[in-house]
């Protein structure tokens, strides 16, 4: 079973800027960034496959959020600018083996390896 492990989150202004960072314990080709807020379902918001190089974003986060890999190939990053008060969620990584098609920001809910979550708050 990969292990997944997240790092990054925390509290920020409106309009400010965060980076969450996921590792795995080995290369898995579909990583995937989705999130939670209390009371609501998950909701996916990228994915990129590593092996493709391709990459998929919810419409809420697109052209502000990047997802991006390193050289590794078993981390990537969350880049999120222009963060609003409703990407306040606990933003979970996920990872599976996928084909490039399959790897989809709506898909990184259901990626069968998935981290404990990392919190972001984002303030008025």
């Amino acid at each position: 079973q990969v292990q997944v492990a997240e790092s990054g989150g925390g509290s920020v202004q409106a309009g400010g800027s965060l980076t969450l960072s996921c590792t795995t314990s080995a290369y898995t080709s579909c990583m995937g960034w989705h999130r939670q807020r209390p009371g609501t379902v998950r909701e996916g918001v990228a994915a990129i496959h590593l092996g493709a190089g391709t990459t998929d974003y919810a419409d809420s986060v697109k052209g502000r959020f990047t997802i991006s890999r390193d050289n590794s190939q078993t981390t990537v990053f969350l880049q999120m600018n222009s963060l609003k008060p409703e990407d306040s969620a606990e933003y979970f990584c996920a990872a599976e083996a996928t084909s490039p098609w399959a790897c989809t920001a709506q898909n990184a809910i259901a990626l069968r390896a998935r981290g404990q979550g990392t919190r972001v708050t984002v303030s008025t």
